[in-house]
């Protein structure tokens, strides 16, 4: 695993920049997502069967939940810059206006309408914990923590109405209810459709 560190009070500076390139050039296992997290080039393993068939299930109901009347695009990896706190997330899913990445070669995550991360066991705590603060801190409307690995009882978490990178949590259940995405979704997910690890 490939590490370099940058002080997230200066993610444009120097260091930034060095941290980006090492991103840029880390040559990772196929499947695996490189990410910066606090200032941390990071590479977790691939995930699992069952988290990219979590992945896939819900990019399918997410495609007949997006409003006409938007150009959005859902995207399994594509890399969301957070200067606030020196990151760059690749969400398992997001849903991004198309323009925003005609516009400029890195999205900021403030142009994402909604992100996903599904736990993994290795990393589950970057999801609860770093992603969630770092999302809310760019202001992303809304984060759904799909987390199979919570304390024995998956759960799923919808987040929102962020503020002063904090969220709000809109909505908590156990796999096997029916969590509902707001507008401009308004789509009742069946946890129970996604599989556990």
């Amino acid at each position: 695993m490939s590490a370099l560190s940058a002080k997230p009070e200066s993610p444009r500076g120097t260091g930034w920049d060095e941290v980006v390139r090492v991103w840029e050039e880390t040559d990772a296992p196929e499947g695996s997502k490189v990410e910066i997290i606090e200032g941390i080039v990071t590479v977790p393993p691939p995930p699992s069967e069952e988290h990219n068939d979590t992945a896939e299930l819900l990019q399918q109901r997410l495609y007949g939940s997006i409003p006409a009347d938007c150009d959005w695009g859902i995207y399994q990896t594509l890399g969301l810059t957070l200067a606030e706190t020196a990151g760059l997330f690749v969400p398992d899913l997001c849903v991004v206006p198309r323009a925003a990445l005609r516009r400029r070669k890195r999205v900021p995550a403030d142009e994402a309408e909604l992100v996903v991360e599904i736990t993994s066991q290795s990393n589950a705590n970057h999801d609860r914990i770093k992603k969630t603060h770092g999302y809310a801190q760019a202001g992303v409307p809304l984060y759904l923590l799909l987390d199979p690995w919570h304390s024995g009882r998956p759960t799923a978490t919808l987040y929102g109405e962020p503020r002063n990178g904090t969220y709000r949590v809109l909505a908590s259940v156990e796999y096997g209810e029916k969590l509902t995405l707001p507008e401009p979704f308004g789509l009742d997910l069946d946890t129970g459709e996604f599989p556990l690890n």
